[in-house]
């Protein structure tokens, strides 16, 4: 199939790799030429816009930081509706709020496009290896059709509904990462000062009922997990404010619907807290240098 990619990050990237492995031929945007060059050495073919990125694409597929970018993609007088054919669905893999969904939904209907919200789960290791997990919002037949795209990066391909409702999954899932990471972060730091060696700690915890993916798998504390951000730096992941990001995006659908979210505001300060004193392009397990002094 021939898609067209736009959005070239720590997700987007690797996701454009295992398309050409499953042997599709990708048209890639970025507004970082870097991101296109390195993409060309492995078969794609890159694009001088998003216009051009689709204008022969079966398929469409977006992953961009914010709503504000996914419009701007859309609608410029160089973006994705001013070329693409009548016809050609529209796949959203960017972690916006549903309402924009739907708002994005109606302008590509205008012009005789699909548009189906697919955000993922799984970070940056399961974008490389291709185990993402999609939420799929959109009708049963717009399901149908995007499936083997997205199988060809994701192990997990899951209808969540109507339109919009694939990114209410995504926020609700991220939500709970983010509540997540925080309590393991005070857990390991508060053991560390109470004299437990941290690698122990982490093995109780992870088999035992503190077991989630925020301990045994991309654990905060440093050299518990090495291949963990955490055991790096901090570098690559899912940046402090991307995470700031999305439990915005959950406090504000809480807000709509006037459902509590009291964790989750409490986290959205915590990040908050990282991003405000320049921490925010590094992952967000880096919210345990809140615990540890800045260690």
């Amino acid at each position: 199939m021939k898609i067209g990619f736009i959005g070239l990050g720590n997700m987007g990237a690797p996701m454009v790799r295992n398309l050409l492995k499953a042997g599709h031929a990708v048209s890639a945007f970025d507004v970082n030429p870097a991101a296109m060059g390195a993409l060309v050495a492995d078969g794609a073919n890159a694009a001088a816009s998003p216009a051009a990125a689709v204008a022969d694409a079966e398929y469409v597929i977006t992953m961009l930081p914010a709503a504000a970018h996914v419009h701007a993609v859309l609608t410029a007088d160089d973006g994705v509706l001013a070329s693409v054919a009548s016809g050609v669905t529209i796949i959203d893999s960017s972690t916006i709020d549903p309402a924009s969904v739907k708002t994005f939904a109606a302008l590509a209907a205008a012009r005789g496009n699909a548009f189906v919200d697919a955000p993922v789960s799984g970070g940056t290791g399961g974008a490389a290896a291709g185990t993402l997990t999609f939420m799929v919002g959109g009708s049963a037949l717009q399901y149908d059709r995007v499936k083997p795209v997205l199988s060809a990066m994701g192990k997990n391909i899951v209808h969540c509904g109507d339109t919009g409702t694939g990114q209410v999954a995504k926020i609700c899932n991220n939500l709970v990462l983010g509540i997540a990471m925080a309590g393991v972060a005070e857990a390991m730091s508060l053991g560390e000062a109470l004299g437990i060696d941290p690698h122990v700690l982490a093995k109780i915890m992870n088999t035992s009922t503190a077991r989630c993916w925020s301990s045994d798998t991309y654990n905060p504390f440093p050299g518990v997990i090495e291949t963990a951000p955490s055991s790096r730096g901090y570098a690559g992941g899912f940046g402090t404010d991307l995470m700031l990001k999305d439990l915005g995006l959950a406090t504000d659908a809480a807000k709509s619907v006037h459902q509590p979210a009291f964790m989750g505001a409490l986290a959205q300060q915590l990040y908050q807290a990282m991003s405000s004193r320049g921490d925010g392009r590094l992952d967000f397990s880096a919210v345990i240098k809140l615990y540890r002094g800045d260690r």
